[in-house]
């Protein structure tokens, strides 16, 4: 609520990151939060008292709260920019919060080995750079598709 708060100037209305960063931001929360309660729907069917855990309770508003935060947001840059724009950048700041934000709360890399590491990382940017390539080249001309147009 802050990061609005500061950030509503012109800044706010004309950048695509400002929109962008605070749907990726609550969107990190809101992944977060549906892996707790999917934890704590694992512990209830082993019969654990997850009911009696206020987390489970602020978890789920956490959830509501980020997923209604995060939608308005994203429909509001859907609102001001092309959704060519939007889309590509949204993907890949989004991924990006949520791999920082497993990394950082269930510090799943620590049970990883470095092979698979390294192969998680090379896809993640495999996929970052070909979002970039298709976005970056896509009203580039091909001359194969005029390749009938010579020939002639």
């Amino acid at each position: 609520m802050l990061l609005t708060q500061v950030l509503k100037s012109r800044l706010f209305l004309t950048n695509i990151l400002v929109y962008i960063s605070i749907c990726s931001l609550i969107g990190a929360f809101s992944v977060s939060s549906v892996k707790g309660l999917g934890i704590a729907i694992k512990d209830m069917l082993y019969q654990k008292p997850v009911f009696r855990n206020p987390l489970l309770y602020v978890l789920t508003v956490v959830l509501v709260l980020a997923v209604s935060t995060q939608i308005n947001y994203l429909n509001k840059s859907l609102d001001v920019f092309n959704t060519s724009l939007v889309t590509p950048i949204y993907y890949v700041s989004f991924t990006t919060t949520v791999v920082i934000c497993s990394v950082i709360l269930f510090k799943e890399w620590n049970s990883m080995e470095l092979g698979d590491i390294i192969g998680t990382l090379s896809g993640f940017f495999t996929i970052i750079i070909g979002i970039f390539f298709l976005h970056a080249f896509k009203n580039v001309i091909v001359l194969s598709d005029y390749y009938g147009l010579l020939v002639k």
